[in-house]
């Protein structure tokens, strides 16, 4: 038995891409759950599961595995990079299995070696340290994480002290604080702003993009009390992904027996996923990285879905040691087409590689779309990579 249904609450159609070959226009994705995951009719266990859609990868994270790909691509090893590049494990071992070096000091790459910044941002003492060090410095911060380090920024200048709603040790936190760290206060809860100390002149306040909305509104809330006059940014700071990913997760929670929230500990934004289903009353809750991390009792209805950082095939793995009696239903609340190119220098170092390799080989290289971006999947990129120590034999310019 396929899996086979799709319920779609956005209201438009929910069908999932698929590879479709190499030709123009193809998009190179992982296959549709409905194609992969065969189930077994007579089994104990789990009845159905109910799939969150969106789940997984936010355009941030996509543009970030696939420019570290392509940084992998370029150069031979090791290819350094300051912070995992997301917060996955598997993501994470995948690229040191292909020779990236994850470091959390700077000085500890090797002068005139590559280096890349991390998804969720670096301090600007950071960033200028690695364009001093590294031979080739590839920033792949989030657009959004960009937007609230220029907010902070232009809100120091103009004399504002700024209450900034993250978590304590966070990377993106960190990064953020440093923007401006003699204007910017750290707040978790409601108590934390009470106990600030009176701020001169205006105040603002903004947030770290992967918090969930309950995080953020008692905190706004309890702001906006204590200093009347905020300033707050006419865009929300919050991740669209994120808070995406919260209400497809609500929409199957009641429903379920059981939730499977698939991501690291120390991502943010999976964290607050399984906060999430608590508080929704799912009565077993299961934050894991992988399919052995599953406990064996799952029954009834299951939901599964995954933090911004993890990727499709580990989704695939779960459902398949599931093994759902009744199939799959996808649940759909809203479709994302948001995209993020990989930095400027990057695409133009690519282009001149493949121009190199046209010229050396007396025409253009073997046709496939290493550079076409927006039509590969961040999930086919790491599937690839998977493959490729899987075979033990690093194809460096078909990644």
């Amino acid at each position: 038995m396929l899996l086979g249904g799709s319920e779609n609450r956005s209201g438009r159609e929910g069908a999932t891409p698929t590879r479709n070959g190499n030709s123009p226009g193809a998009i190179l994705h992982p296959a549709p759950v409905a194609t992969l995951v065969g189930v077994n009719e007579t089994a104990p266990g789990v009845d159905k599961v109910l799939l969150a859609a969106p789940r997984g990868f936010c355009a941030g994270v996509e543009m970030a595995i696939k420019a570290l790909a392509w940084m992998v691509r370029a150069f031979e090893p090791p290819v350094y990079c300051y912070h995992e590049i997301v917060h996955n494990q598997i993501v994470v071992q995948r690229f040191e299995n292909l020779g990236v070096v994850f470091v959390d000091d700077i000085d500890e790459v090797p002068e005139g070696m590559p280096i890349m910044l991390s998804a969720h941002g670096s301090a600007p003492d950071v960033v200028a340290a690695a364009r001093r060090r590294g031979g080739y410095v590839v920033d792949a911060v989030c657009p959004l994480v960009t937007k609230v380090h220029h907010e902070v920024k232009t809100r120091a200048d103009k004399g504002y002290q700024i209450v900034y709603v993250g978590h304590e040790g966070h990377e993106e936190a960190v990064g953020t604080m440093a923007v401006a760290p003699g204007a910017i206060h750290r707040v978790e809860s409601p108590g934390e702003v009470e106990q600030l100390p009176d701020l001169d002149g205006p105040v603002a306040v903004l947030a770290q993009t992967t918090l969930s909305h309950r995080e953020w509104s008692g905190v706004l809330d309890a702001t906006r009390a204590r200093f009347p006059e905020i300033w707050e940014p006419g865009r929300s700071d919050l991740c669209f992904a994120t808070t995406n990913r919260q209400s497809a997760l609500m929409e199957i929670a009641p429903r379920c027996d059981a939730m499977v929230v698939i991501g690291s500990a120390n991502s943010s934004n999976t964290k607050a996923l399984a906060s999430l289903a608590d508080e929704a009353g799912c009565p077993r809750v299961f934050r894991v990285n992988s399919p052995d991390e599953l406990p064996d009792d799952l029954s009834g209805t299951v939901g599964v879905t995954a933090g911004a950082s993890a990727p499709e095939d580990l989704v695939h793995e779960v459902i398949r040691c599931l093994s759902p009696r009744n199939g799959v239903d996808e649940i759909h609340v809203t479709n994302e087409d948001e995209y993020f190119p990989p930095p400027r220098n990057l695409r133009e170092l690519l282009g001149a590689v493949d121009a190199a390799a046209s010229v050396a080989f007396g025409g253009p290289h073997d046709g496939r779309v290493a550079l076409d971006d927006r039509n590969i999947d961040a999930s086919y990129v790491l599937e690839s990579l998977a493959m490729t120590e899987a075979d033990d034999t690093p194809d460096r310019h078909g990644l």
